[in-house]
């Protein structure tokens, strides 16, 4: 997995309200001329294998969001509410007031590929199969947050999702939508005709319902693996065939807004790299890429070929230089602040992401554009960490570190270097780890990249406690309590199990960054990890008074340097195709399958 898939993977986390399938009209554009062949990759899926299953569930499998696999539906790219969406499967839906339950009208004609209707019973079986998947609205934990706690069918078109308000969460709804929706007569021939009986017990305590979690892991595994004899979508697209260089699916006819889809087929191509997609956009193959992180010149050459297009949007990730506190000297504060002084973060975003980020005005866990709207001025209150070596000099001394020969070392006089850690093939997190270990280097502090083999083992290797610094995707929005579980979560020692927050010591329980259990805050104590878990039952007016606390917590204590706030940079070829969503659209955070499948992208004329 590289920087591209990283970025797309993580992100993904009412009064009531209803959105009409009507909405795709106004989202519609380009023209009324159709056919041809669009060529893409999917964001998702770096590394196409053949022999995978067509199963959404399958990491290898070649099922592909937007174009052969279906949601409920497609969130929208909001700055702070996470409950607007497009429609997928569902046509429409009503969230209730106090966020108790979710009703889901589906599109009334759509069909599967196979000439069979959509129903509410492939809904209901393919929730069945979330809560084997430990989605996280489809939890069987006992008193975990945000769970469905009844599914009831309305009739052929409607379902009813209603919430465990014993321990309610306002990611609720979201976590319903962004659900595959499979076919009941595929799918039914692996999943128990049990299955609810199993949930229920599942849902409660005792050995009856250990055995009953078991039972429900197990079925994951099986769900994981299973191979349907032929891919069966009732998305716009349907896979004809797949090879090691690509997959090429052709247009589903059975499909609800079958008459608006423009292209006839669609060809994901492999890749592996960024390099591999910035030779794609080059050659002029590609129709759109979604983001990849691209170096000043090759971006150059990129907008050099004919056709060739940039559209840029709100991306609610940023990206932090994290510190392991249970390893000297990050323990700390001050040593953390006076690297935070000694970043050029302008630099460093120049050097790495000119153009897929923008330099974090300062550290506060989010990303700046939805920063201004939860802190208003709150905002320019904080430290903003400006490069400053004299600053840094004297944190550096607050801290007890030592400069001997215009070298900095440790309290006790031994050496220093800062170990600066990156998975290999992220092109920007390792331009800016080089450039960051250059500035260090200037102002006296021994610094080393040191890269990991893949991102899945970086990520192993960071939440084992492995590395002092590493990079760190933050800010993780639009929820506020999605926001701040990546600075005050399980990775800094809280769980929020049933409503109870307990938090773990250093290097126990996937506690590897190590920070304390209590910071001061405007001259009181507060604990970060609870408020963070209130962040996922408080209304809106409640969420901004703790989004406050908890910006000035992390822009106090720094468990991580916020680097850069990603700009949501893709990539066009007006040459065979129209329609393509305008700057700053919300629809940039879905693949093209959604605006194809929403009918904007036309074939030119």
């Amino acid at each position: 997995m590289k920087r591209l898939a990283a970025v797309v993977a993580l992100l993904g986390l009412a009064t009531m309200t209803a959105c009409s399938s009507t909405d795709n009209k106004s989202a519609a554009g380009g023209g009324s001329a159709g056919g041809g062949l669009y060529t893409t990759i999917d964001g998702n899926k770096p590394g196409i294998d053949p022999s995978g299953p067509a199963n959404p569930f399958n990491p290898k499998g070649n099922s592909f969001a937007g174009y052969n696999a279906m949601k409920l539906a497609w969130t929208k790219n909001h700055v702070t509410d996470p409950n607007q969406f497009y429609p997928g499967i569902a046509a429409s839906w009503e969230i209730a007031p106090d966020n108790s339950s979710l009703t889901v009208h589906l599109q009334p004609n759509n069909k599967w590929s196979d000439g069979k209707p959509v129903t509410a019973e492939d809904v209901k079986l393919s929730i069945a199969i979330a809560y084997s998947q430990g989605n996280t609205a489809f939890s069987v934990q006992p008193g975990a947050a945000g769970a469905a706690s009844d599914v009831q069918v309305v009739d052929e078109k409607t379902l009813k999702i209603t919430q465990d308000m014993a321990n309610p969460s306002v990611t609720f709804v979201r976590g319903i939508m962004d659900m595959p929706v499979v076919p009941a007569h595929v799918w039914s021939s692996v999943v128990p005709a049990t299955i609810w009986d199993t949930i229920k017990a599942a849902r409660g305590e005792g050995a009856a319902a250990d055995k009953a979690r078991e039972e429900i892991t197990a079925l994951g595994q099986k769900i994981i693996a299973f191979a349907p004899p032929k891919d069966v979508s009732a998305g716009p697209f349907v896979l004809q065939r797949v090879n090691p260089g690509e997959a090429l699916l052709v247009k589903n006819k059975s499909f609800y807004n079958a008459a608006n889809v423009g292209p006839d087929q669609v060809k994901l191509l492999n890749y592996t790299g960024n390099e591999q997609v910035w030779n794609y956009l080059i050659g002029g193959k590609l129709d759109s890429a979604p983001f990849v992180a691209v170096p000043a010149d090759t971006m150059t050459r990129i907008k050099a070929t004919a056709g060739n297009g940039v559209i840029k949007g709100f991306s609610p990730v940023a990206l932090g230089l994290a510190f392991n506190q249970s390893k000297k000297p990050y323990d700390n504060v001050h040593v953390r602040k006076g690297l935070a002084y000694l970043i050029d973060r302008e630099q460093t975003t120049k050097v790495a992401s000119p153009e897929g980020g923008t330099p974090a005005v300062t550290t506060s866990g989010i990303h700046q554009k939805p920063a201004q709207e939860w802190l208003g001025s709150e905002l320019s209150a904080l430290e903003p960490y400006k490069h400053d070596v004299a600053k840094a000099e004297e944190e550096f001394k607050a801290a007890g570190l030592q400069k001997k020969d215009g070298k900095w070392a440790l309290a006790d006089g031994s050496p220093w270097t800062v170990q600066l850690r990156a998975p290999a093939g992220f092109s920007d997190w390792l331009a800016g780890a080089e450039n960051i270990k250059s500035q260090l280097a200037e102002s006296g502090v021994n610094a080393e990249v040191v890269t990991t083999a893949d991102y899945p083992l970086y990520l192993e290797e960071i939440a084992a406690g492995k590395y002092d610094v590493g990079f760190w995707l933050i800010a993780l929005g639009p929820a506020p309590y999605n926001i701040y579980a990546r600075l005050y979560g399980a990775s800094n020692g809280w769980t929020n199990i049933g409503g109870k927050v307990t938090h773990a010591a250093p290097g126990k329980s996937g506690n590897w960054m190590g920070g304390p259990e209590e910071i001061e805050v405007d001259g009181a104590k507060i604990n970060p990890g609870e408020l963070t878990a209130k962040l996922n039952t408080a209304p809106a007016e409640e969420q901004k008074a703790i989004i406050g606390q908890l910006a000035k917590a992390a822009n106090q204590d720094l468990p991580v340097v916020q680097l850069w706030d990603y700009v949501n940079t893709q990539f066009i070829n007006t040459n065979r195709f129209t329609g393509f969503p305008e700057n700053e659209s919300d629809l940039l955070r879905q693949p093209a399958g959604v605006w194809i499948q929403l009918g904007m992208v036309k074939k030119k004329q």
